[in-house]
């Protein structure tokens, strides 16, 4: 299994810069990897992207040198163990609210007694069994997957001691958009109740000396920075909408001039 470049930059300290695909696109994420960015959260929760599709846009990942990190329709071990299966280089696992379900969380991912995740041969994180022997398979994907949790309810961050006590996560991010509506403002991460809950949670996460992410848009990427985030995502369709504002700008500014 091949060094996971996105773990070893958060681990230096470096923010790592991503963008969301909801939809099946390899070639989009050949886009994205040729633009810069460090990797990409494909969207099985929220997106329309099925098994095998995935498998071939973490081919497209490993092709371009970009991190591919699932997002598994739940935080089922069955769900974590079939996007794992798929060849992506993490998980990004929603709705992790206790100690109990990050250590679940843990043992869906890596190998080894106690685990929940089935040592499964002739796979394409196994180079379909025609790599390293199995053992070596284990322990090379135990050291580079990367394990993310969403902390996106109120009961997470009345809980958020037990959850950054657990070992094996590598990153804690904070999903202000369900935060909100759990906490009783639905699509609205401003109001204060919530923001200063987030603020409150991601303080205590790097105290603990332990990683931060949240979702980011051009307005809010230098805020999310200086908060401390270092796990970082944006949304394709906020880039084309960015980008085919700043077009139809400039189009009707050439047709005044």
């Amino acid at each position: 299994m091949k060094p996971n470049r996105m773990k070893e930059k958060l681990a230096r300290g470096e923010p790592a810069l991503g963008c969301s695909l909801m939809f099946p696109s390899p070639q989009l994420v050949e886009m994205l990897g040729y633009a810069g960015f460090d990797w990409v959260l494909l969207d099985c929760e929220h997106g329309s992207i099925g098994p095998a599709e995935l498998e071939l846009m973490a081919m497209a990942c490993d092709a371009v040198g970009i991190t591919s990190i699932a997002r598994p329709k739940t935080n089922s071990v069955s769900d974590i163990g079939a996007v794992l299966d798929r060849g992506v280089m993490g998980v990004q696992v929603p709705h992790i609210n206790t100690g109990e379900e990050a250590r679940r969380t843990v043992a869906a991912v890596k190998f080894g007694p106690g685990a929940q995740r089935g040592l499964a041969a002739g796979t394409r994180p196994d180079h379909w069994g025609l790599g390293a022997r199995m053992p070596e398979f284990a322990n090379a994907a135990n050291k580079q997957s990367l394990i993310s949790i969403q902390l996106e309810h109120e009961l997470a961050l009345a809980n958020i001691a037990e959850l950054i006590a657990v070992e094996g996560i590598d990153v804690f991010f904070i999903g202000p958009s369900d935060l909100s509506q759990s906490m009783g403002f639905p699509g609205n991460p401003k109001a204060p109740p919530v923001a200063r809950a987030i603020d409150a949670a991601v303080g205590q996460i790097l105290a603990a000396g332990r990683t931060a992410g949240m979702p980011a848009s051009f307005e809010t990427l230098a805020e999310v920075k200086a908060k401390g985030c270092r796990y970082i995502y944006t949304h394709l369709p906020r880039l084309l909408g960015r980008a085919a504002s700043a077009f139809l700008a400039e189009a009707g500014a050439a047709v005044e001039r």
